[in-house]
């Protein structure tokens, strides 16, 4: 149902360096890009996260209520997604712990401020 979402960056070379480091643990890569935009995934026509340097040339700023949720695949990933995180530099905004019986999720603001949320959620 989602193509891709974006997150703007003042330094996509500094952000890039952050999620080439980072995605590798959910299976991602850079899979195209371009001078202003990379796009970051595990497949062509499969969901995607694009970090770009503003389209207008103004300021990249993050939206609040804003968050980008990454599938880690295990609690221990999601563990293992955080500390990376935290390790590249990205700030603390709630460490990996049970939200509910069925949602186990770590929340991080990246380089740039946006939130990003690591889970593992067991439906049934």
């Amino acid at each position: 149902m989602i193509g891709y979402v974006t997150l703007g960056s003042k330094d996509l070379d500094r952000a890039c360096k952050f999620y080439d480091a980072l995605l590798p643990l959910v299976g991602g890569k850079l899979l195209m890009g371009m001078d202003r935009i990379k796009f970051y995934g595990t497949a062509m026509g499969q969901g995607m996260l694009a970090i770009c340097s503003p389209y207008d040339g103004g300021p990249a700023s993050c939206g609040n209520g804003t968050m980008v949720a990454i599938p880690g695949g295990s609690r221990e990933n999601v563990d293992r997604l955080y500390a990376k995180a935290i390790e590249l530099g990205a700030a603390d905004e709630g460490p990996p712990g049970e939200r509910m019986p069925i949602f186990y999720g770590a929340y991080v603001r990246d380089l740039d401020g946006n939130k990003l949320c690591f889970f593992d959620m067991k439906l049934g």
